[in-house]
């Protein structure tokens, strides 16, 4: 549901210490053992209908947040610099435009740099993407392109915010017609310039560079590339998208029927459908393009949807969720299953990796967030917290438990997880201090009996074993470190940065947490958070990001 309160959207930014006041029932700060997280600002979007209609299924679109960095300033020459008309000069020009009237929804105001606000002129959406057109622009030369920046999705359109700027509203919207986004990716290391990927409602697929549309005034895509045009490989829903680690440009875009497409950007673009027909659809299987042309390649996963994939950070595994409440893990260059299991309850709706590649986390329907380890193939402890279905899932890889060095044997991992409950989560996951539960015979002394292990922590499970889900009693369970509700509506994702954690709920409003220990003074320094999420994730174990290992 999307919030309807305009006048929200309305407001100028202020930061959690001064003039934003929260709902009751809402703190601007939680503790954990190391100090107190505080509310520093927040981002609003506007608020559009999040739900369509797809044949009789009404389909909801769940909002999703991608932190995305641009770090090279463009080259521009002066003509360029000076054009207000051709592709734009100013980030600022183009998001007092993104409000106009259009789809019937009403023109809000956008408070400019110097905290005044600037009208919104008329617009005109013309063929299947949109395009506007105003005649009171005034362009802004000195924008660089450098800064980290915030992709949502909200309806029809994609919104673009500035992660740096204590503003609340978006800077720049991207709107499509008659068509929902409902998934995206960014590529810091992308090498042509098309770092973000965008899928949507008809399994349509763009790639575009985010600096060329930052750069735009306008709401319609700048030089795309589009895959998949209407649906001629796949013409269901995408649900996911993900580049792929150190593939120079390849990607990966799920679908709601099961179906997982490789592309290439160095391809042409043109659907080639010529794979072959899925024999049996309960199974996994790999099929390659006949010719040249993408989707290089179709991974039939399941006959249901998938609603998450991740790939560990080197590339090599692939990690996919679904509605038929399959964690499955694959070796991606020997497109192989590795392991995977059942959630305990439902659809499996999200998942993540730790960077080191030794454990996976998995939420879903059943309210529990589930510890894979890649060593073992297998749950090795679950958390209850949850009182509804668990929609984000994520390693916190810039934290270190307290008087540690990160090098030690018993390493501490801290992860998060929101929910539909509207609560923010954190856990810490110390191998070392697990107890796995000891089954007793019938009859048997709760105090004197000796007791056994189950089945299920009898050595690591075959390579290529899908395994029902255990019984609870047989498997760790974890308590959440901190428990919090951060927000008025459901939770759609969390990112963790090393200054700040962000969550987000799935009507467009996006929160940003201070660290403890991060001063406040800091959130008006453009370079702090934009320098901060650009540095290299560290191994949780030893400062390197390795290869998940395990047992034949």
């Amino acid at each position: 549901m999307m919030n309807s309160a305009t006048s929200n959207n309305m407001m100028s930014s202020a930061s959690a210490s001064g003039n934003n006041a929260q709902p009751p029932g809402l703190k601007t700060y939680f503790k954990t053992p190391e100090g107190k997280y505080k509310l520093q600002y927040e981002k609003t979007h506007p608020a559009i209908g999040q739900q369509y209609s797809q044949g009789k299924t009404v389909v909801q679109v769940v909002g999703q947040v991608t932190l995305a960095h641009l770090k090279d300033k463009p080259m521009q020459t002066p003509s360029q610099l000076s054009s207000s008309l051709g592709v734009s000069s100013g980030v600022r020009s183009a998001a007092a435009r993104l409000w106009s009237g259009g789809n019937g929804s009403k023109a809000l105001s956008f408070v400019g740099a110097n905290g005044g606000k600037s009208g919104s002129g008329t617009s005109s959406r013309i063929g299947s993407l949109g395009a506007s057109s105003s005649n009171n622009v005034v362009g802004n030369s000195n924008f660089d392109g450098k800064g980290t920046y915030l992709v949502f999705n909200a309806g029809d359109s994609v919104f673009i915010s500035d992660l740096n700027s204590q503003d609340k509203d978006p800077i720049k919207c991207m709107q499509f017609n008659n068509v929902y986004p409902v998934c995206h990716a960014y590529d810091p290391n992308a090498k042509d310039g098309h770092d973000l990927l965008i899928g949507l409602s008809t399994g349509d697929v763009y790639s575009v560079s985010l600096r060329e549309q930052l750069q735009d005034v306008g709401k319609k895509l700048v030089g795309a590339q589009h895959y998949n045009k209407d649906g001629s490989v796949n013409n269901s829903r995408c649900t996911c998208a993900a580049w792929i680690p150190n593939s120079d440009g390849s990607f990966v875009v799920a679908h709601a029927d099961g179906n997982m497409y490789v592309y290439e950007k160095n391809k042409d673009s043109s659907g080639d459908p010529s794979f072959h027909v899925i024999k049996d659809p309960t199974q996994f299987s790999v099929s390659h393009a006949r010719y040249s042309k993408n989707p290089v390649a179709r991974w039939h996963i399941s006959h249901c949807s998938i609603n998450g994939i991740a790939f560990a950070s080197d590339g090599s595994y692939i990690a996919t969720v679904g509605r038929d409440g399959y964690l499955r893990v694959f070796d991606y260059k020997n497109e192989q299953l590795i392991c995977g299991g059942k959630s305990y309850y439902g659809a499996l709706l999200c998942c993540a990796w730790s960077m080191d590649g030794k454990y996976i986390l998995t939420g879903g329907e059943d309210d529990l967030v589930q510890v894979w380890s890649m060593e073992d193939r297998k749950i090795v402890a679950w958390g209850e917290g949850h009182n509804s279905w668990v929609s984000g899932v994520s390693f916190d890889s810039y934290w270190l438990a307290p008087n540690s060095d990160g090098v030690a044997e018993n390493v501490v991992y801290r992860f998060g997880s929101v929910g539909q409950d509207t609560q923010l989560l954190l856990w810490d996951l110390e191998m070392d201090e697990l107890v796995v539960p000891v089954r007793r015979p019938p009859g048997g002394s709760p105090t004197l009996g000796t007791g056994s292990q189950s089945a299920h922590w009898d050595g690591a499970y075959p390579v290529g074993t899908l395994r029902p889900a255990p019984s609870m009693r047989d498997i760790p369970k974890l308590s959440p470190l901190v428990a919090h509700r951060v927000h008025t509506e459901p939770l759609s994702g969390l990112i963790f940065t090393q200054e700040s954690v962000l969550t987000c709920s799935r009507d467009g409003h996006i929160k940003i947490w201070t660290r403890p220990g991060s001063p406040e003074s800091q959130s008006n320094n453009s370079d702090s958070i934009l320098t901060a999420s650009m540095k290299e994730k560290p191994s949780i174990s030893s400062g390197k990001v390795v290869s998940p290992h395990f047992k034949q």
